[in-house]
C-alpha cells in the first residue's frame, strides 16, 4: 500500500494509533485468505480492495468531496443507497468489526452491549476510522435499542440522520417507512443542493440493482458441488460492496462469477466433491470478522450461503420497476424493496426469515445451518429459539453459537464446530 498518512493527517486522524491497527490487518488477511489454496484469479481485485482498505478508497472519497459530492456513511442495509447515489452522493459502510475499535466504544457505552455497536462508536472515538472521518453525514436506523440509544451519543460527534423502522410489516409500518424515506430525501436534498427527480432515481436504481444481479449470479455459482470459490471469499465480496465504487464493482464481480461458472464447467472447486456443506445465519460479518468462516472452513466443511445482512439480505431483493411511471410510484416500489424484501429480526413476527433460511439451505445443498449470533444481540438470540423449533420441523440440523470479536474463544467454538460437522449426513 502506498503512504497515505499525509491523507490521513488532513482527516484530523490519530496516526499512531491507526498504524497500530494497519500492521494488524495484513497477518490476519494472510492467515484467513491467502493461504486458502487454489482460489479464482479474480479475487486478486477484492484482495487489493482489502489491502487498500484505508488508502486508495479514501483517496477516491477525498477526491468525490473536493468535485462538490457528498459521503454518506450507514451501518446498515436499510439506508437506500439508491437515493444517496440519485443526488451525487457516495455511500459507504462504516468501520464496526473490530475488537480494536471495542475499547475506546466503551467509555460511552456499557460493556454487555453488542460488539458491533461499541466498535462503531469506538472507530469514530479513537478516530482511527478513515472513512468515519471522511463522511458528511452519518445514517442511522432503529433496527434495535442499542443502536436507537447509541446513536444519541455518536450524534454529538458527527452529523446524524435517523430513520426510524417499524416494528411490523404491515400498512401502518409501510407508511412510517415511506415518510421516513421522504424525511431522508428532504435531508440530503438540503445537503446536496439537488433535488430528487424520477429519472436521477431511476438511473441510480438501475446502477445499485445491477450491483446486486452481480451478487446473484456470483453467489448462485456456490450452490454447485464443489463450489467454486470458498465462503471466505464470498464474504469479503459482499463485504466490499457496501463501500467499493459501485460500476467498477459490479464489472469485477462479473468477472469473478463468469470465472466461478468456467471453474464449474472444468470441475474445479475450493473444496473437494462431497465436503459437507453449511449454511450460516445470524448477525452481521462486517470487515475484519472473518472468524466463523474460517474456523468452518478449516474445520472440515464450506459455506456454502450467508442468510445475514451481509449475504442474502443484501443482495437477493432487487426493485420491481413494473408500474412505476413517476416520483412518487418510483419512491413506493423502492420503499417496498427495503421493507418487504429485507428480513431483520427487529420485525416481529419474523417468519420471512426463517423460510428464508429454509429455502437457502434446500437450494445450496446445505447439510447443517450454522446460527452464529454477536454476544449480547438479543434480537437474533431470542429469535433464535423459533430458528430453532422451524428448522427442527425441516428435518435441518442447527448450530447456535454466540461470539464477540475476541479471538479467545476460537478453540471453545472449533470444538463446538467440529462435533457438529462430525454429525452431519
Amino acid at each position: 500500500m502506498a503512504d497515505y498518512h499525509a491523507l490521513w493527517e488532513s482527516l484530523g486522524m490519530d496516526l499512531d494509533t491507526h498504524d497500530q491497527l494497519c500492521a494488524a490487518l495484513p497477518p490476519l488477511f494472510e492467515e484467513t485468505f491467502l493461504n486458502q489454496t487454489d482460489r479464482p484469479e479474480g479475487m486478486d481485485y477484492f484482495n487489493m480492495v482489502i489491502a487498500e482498505v484505508h488508502g486508495l478508497r479514501i483517496q477516491e472519497l477525498a477526491d468525490h468531496k473536493a468535485r462538490g459530492g457528498l459521503v454518506v456513511g450507514s451501518f446498515c442495509v436499510y439506508v437506500p443507497e439508491e437515493i444517496v447515489s440519485a443526488l451525487g452522493g457516495v455511500l459507504v459502510g462504516l468501520c464496526a468489526g473490530s475488537q480494536f475499535w471495542v475499547p475506546a466504544g466503551e467509555k460511552v457505552l456499557p460493556r454487555s452491549l453488542c460488539p458491533l455497536i461499541k466498535a462503531g462508536l469506538g472507530a469514530k472515538l479513537s478516530r482511527t476510522c478513515p472513512y468515519f472521518q471522511s463522511v458528511d453525514l452519518v445514517v442511522g436506523e432503529n433496527t434495535c435499542d442499542g443502536k436507537k440509544k447509541a446513536w444519541e451519543i455518536l450524534g454529538q460527534h458527527v452529523p446524524m440522520h435517523v430513520m426510524d423502522l417499524p416494528n411490523r410489516k404491515s400498512p401502518a409500518g409501510f407508511a412510517l417507512w415511506r415518510e421516513e424515506i421522504r424525511r431522508l430525501t428532504e435531508e440530503l436534498e438540503r445537503r446536496t443542493g439537488r433535488t430528487l427527480t424520477y429519472e436521477n432515481l431511476l438511473e441510480a436504481t438501475r446502477r445499485v440493482d445491477d450491483k446486486r444481479r452481480a451478487l446473484q449470479k456470483l453467489h448462485g455459482t456456490r450452490k454447485n458441488d464443489p463450489s467454486p470459490l470458498s465462503g471466505t471469499d464470498a464474504l469479503v465480496t459482499t463485504q466490499i460492496a457496501f463501500y467499493d465504487d459501485v460500476p467498477r464493482y459490479t464489472a469485477m464481480t462479473n468477472q469473478l462469477a463468469e470465472e466461478c461458472l468456467a471453474r464449474i464447467a472444468q470441475g474445479k472447486g475450493a473444496f473437494p466433491v462431497g465436503t459437507k456443506r453449511v449454511l450460516l445465519t445470524g448477525t452481521p460479518v462486517v470487515v475484519p470478522n472473518w472468524k466463523i468462516h474460517h474456523l468452518i472452513e478449516t474445520s472440515g466443511a464450506v459455506v456454502v450461503g450467508e442468510e445475514n445482512c451481509t449475504g442474502s439480505r443484501y443482495y437477493e431483493s432487487t426493485t420491481d420497476l413494473s408500474g412505476v411511471r413517476d416520483l412518487p410510484s418510483l419512491l413506493d416500489a423502492l420503499a417496498h424493496r427495503y421493507l418487504d424484501g429485507i428480513h431483520c429480526a427487529c420485525f416481529s413476527p419474523n417468519e420471512e426469515r426463517f423460510d428464508d433460511v429454509v429455502r437457502l439451505a434446500r437450494e445450496t445443498g446445505a447439510q447443517g445451518v450454522v446460527d452464529a449470533t454477536l454476544s449480547f444481540c438479543t434480537t437474533y438470540q431470542v429469535e433464535g429459539e423459533n430458528l430453532r423449533r422451524r428448522l427442527a420441523q425441516e428435518g435441518i440440523p442447527l448450530l447456535s453459537l454466540e461470539t464477540d470479536y475476541t479471538p479467545g474463544d476460537e478453540g471453545q467454538l472449533r470444538t463446538r464446530i467440529e462435533a457438529f460437522l462430525e454429525n452431519l449426513g
